[in-house]
């Protein structure tokens, strides 16, 4: 039973990483955009706990990979937005 879980969360992720993908080349997601990058980290990071209970290492390096990447696009993100402030200029 643990093990089909372990594989359903695995195969969740797998399926994230590749809507991602397929969202993008059909250019219904933006790579900049803050959900691209959420499902990226979130696919990757279900990934990566399956491999901490089926072990395969060009899987775990290639999801580490992915998630800093996934990272980056998100600091880059956060970068981007407009700052606001409460108080007003005038």
């Amino acid at each position: 039973m643990q093990n089909n879980i372990i594989d359903a969360i695995g195969l969740l992720g797998t399926l994230m990483v590749v809507l991602a993908y397929f969202l993008l080349q059909l250019e219904k997601i933006n790579p900049k955009s803050l959900s691209y990058n959420m499902i990226n980290l979130a696919g990757a990071t279900f990934l990566l706990f399956s491999l901490c209970f089926n072990f395969n290492l060009a899987s775990l390096v290639i999801e580490v990979f992915w998630i800093g990447a996934s990272l980056i696009g998100l600091w880059k993100y956060w970068r981007r937005r407009p700052v606001v402030s409460d108080h007003p200029t005038n």
